[in-house]
């Protein structure tokens, strides 16, 4: 019998070699928003789109796409007013030069009209002034002759629990970038069953004027891999579809032999031999934790491959994990361990960032060599992140950051400033050292104000567990957190500047803090970490919810929130220097 467990275990083993599979022994502790993980060195985490229900509603924005063109990125993703598969919605588009500063969203699909009587057979709704829902796996397309074409797909939801991606939507819309920063028509590119150029409000592509557009539409139904991404919304029998079953989200990359990995939601995978014609059987990639959100898997300017996911049955946190071939994955790092308050409620309203996208193959390359996605946050804000390559824990001058629009980052060279008028959020800024267990760390603060807003600065281990924690107080006090209570050591006054020296010894939990020249505290760590790995500068308290056991469902609105507060609050950080004593 033992002999039997033997052969089976390797035989298991072998047969892992050859398909995707995570190796690693890193697993998550969902209890923490960041899971515990290492951070993945300099990513930076930016909001482009913050979500505010006085500007009509469309406070439910989901499945951000990413395309890189002419030297710019663009990034399409759906809205519905409320929730979930709640019409009307519609599609909207964002462009920047850098990843870091982005346009206002202009709407590129608007919402349609349903004809009054359309049904769909199995469910007992009749449309009445009902609009369509938009659902889209696919945002762009690259052709070969260099046209951007820009994706949307109008699906039907009778009611709120009636599902858009059911094969009995109406179809999918196309529209070219152009060069020059203006949009073509809309066309409808595909219908489902029972819809045609007769009862669909765009005309059908075949009917432009353009032939490079027709011929760029032509090629990408012509590419199985791209049809593999439209399976949930055609029509079930939809002989463009390589593999006709209800798999979701659809992404892919080539191995170096030209095999192709395709990824699915639960971290389902298969190979690919011709170009997505056929697959291999499609099964749950081993070791891999991966619930009903997207994963997102491409290889990386240094040669290796990424997959981007949240590795857990919840929506948080966002994670990266490397492969060196491209099937075995050895490791899994944070990307964005941050999880706000919802401030909308709706329908299907899922908390953590989720959905992430990045750039497809052939749909452009940053200049920077980075890994740049897109996800949601809380199903309501967008947000990109740019991972700098290779992939790495290691200690850099580089600063990982979490920018929100009402709350940023802002770095010019050694100097960091942090600005927060947001009431739900914050900014935060971390930089990645050598672990030590003894150690000196400088730097200094200059406070805009004293009478609102607050900068916490802690000193936290890998797993992000904090240790040491400083506070700059709306109460003009700078203080330290002691067990359950702060201790109050220094008033301060705007616009001075305010040398910090901290003398950390981890192992007997003592540290001292000198501001200017004098030595003003020394206290014990209010929690035990075995050496320090960060330095955190963050504009907020640490938040703890929601947690594994709090309600998936939130139908309530925060109070005030469209609102900014009346004051930002302001921090200048520069010269941080660490030594090992």
């Amino acid at each position: 019998m033992r002999i039997l467990i033997a052969l089976l275990l390797c035989t298991m083993s072998v047969l892992a070699q050859d398909k995707v599979h995570y190796s690693g022994s890193t697993l998550v502790n969902v209890d923490y928003h960041h899971g515990q993980l290492q951070l993945a060195t300099g990513v930076h985490n930016i909001q482009v789109m913050r979500a505010n229900r006085s500007n009509g509603g469309w406070t439910y924005n989901h499945a951000p796409m990413l395309a890189y063109w002419n030297n710019q990125f663009y990034l399409e993703y759906l809205s519905d007013s409320i929730g979930e598969s709640v019409p009307p919605g519609r599609t909207l588009l964002l462009t920047s030069s850098d990843g870091q500063t982005w346009s206002e969203p202009l709407v590129i699909f608007p919402t349609y009209k349903i004809p009054d009587g359309t049904s769909k057979e199995g469910h007992p709704g009749v449309a009445r002034n009902l609009y369509a829902v938009m659902h889209q796996r696919m945002g762009f397309y690259v052709s070969k002759s260099n046209h951007l074409l820009v994706l949307g797909y109008y699906g039907i939801c009778l009611d709120a629990k009636d599902d858009p991606n059911d094969g009995k939507g109406i179809g999918r819309v196309v529209r070219e970038i152009l060069p020059d920063g203006k949009y073509g028509p809309i066309y409808f590119l595909h219908y489902n069953k029972a819809w045609n150029a007769g009862n669909t409000s765009y005309p059908f592509y075949t009917t432009s004027k353009d032939k490079a557009f027709i011929a760029a539409c032509n090629e990408l139904m012509a590419t199985p891999l791209m049809m593999m991404q439209w399976n949930e919304e055609a029509d079930r029998d939809d002989p463009l579809i390589p593999l006709q079953k209800n798999y979701k989200a659809f992404c892919y990359y080539h191995l170096p032999n030209h095999d192709v990995v395709g990824l699915w939601k639960n971290a389902l995978s298969a190979i690919s031999k011709d170009e997505g014609k056929t697959w291999s059987a499609v099964a749950r990639a081993p070791g891999f934790v991966n619930s009903n959100a997207k994963i997102w898997g491409q290889r990386t300017s240094d040669g290796r491959y990424v997959t981007v996911y949240n590795p857990s049955e919840y929506r948080w946190p966002l994670a990266v994990s490397v492969s060196d071939d491209g099937l075995d994955y050895k490791n899994l790092l944070l990307v964005n361990g941050e999880v706000p308050p919802m401030r909308y409620g709706g329908n299907y309203k899922s908390y953590g960032p989720q959905y992430v996208r990045g750039i497809e193959e052939g749909n452009g390359t940053p200049k920077d060599g980075k890994v740049w996605v897109t996800y949601s946050m809380n199903k309501e804000d967008i947000w990109v992140a740019g991972i700098p390559v290779p992939i790495t824990t290691n200690a850099s001058d580089e600063w990982n950051t979490y920018s929100p629009l009402w709350a940023s980052v802002k770095i010019d060279g050694d100097h960091l400033t942090l600005e927060d008028k947001d009431p739900f959020d914050y900014a935060k800024a971390e930089k990645v050292i050598t672990p030590a267990s003894q150690l000196e760390i400088s730097f200094t603060v200059t406070p805009k104000q004293n009478n609102y807003g607050q900068l916490q600065i802690e000193l936290v281990d890998k797993k992000s567990t904090p240790g040491v924690r400083l506070i700059f107080d709306a109460d003009s006090t700078l203080k330290a957190k002691v067990g359950a209570r702060y201790k109050n050591f220094l008033k301060y006054v705007p616009d001075s500047v305010y040398q910090i020296r901290l003398t950390v010894n981890t192992t007997n939990r003592f540290y001292t803090v000198n501001v200017n020249g004098k030595d003003v505290l020394t206290s014990l760590s209010f929690a035990p970490i075995d050496a320090v790995a960060r330095i955190v500068f963050r504009t907020g308290e640490p938040r703890h919810f929601p947690d594994a056991d709090t309600p998936a469902d939130v139908d309530t609105d925060l109070p005030n929130g469209n609102a900014a507060d009346p004051y930002t609050a302001i921090y200048h950080i520069q010269s941080l220097k660490t030594k090992v004593l």
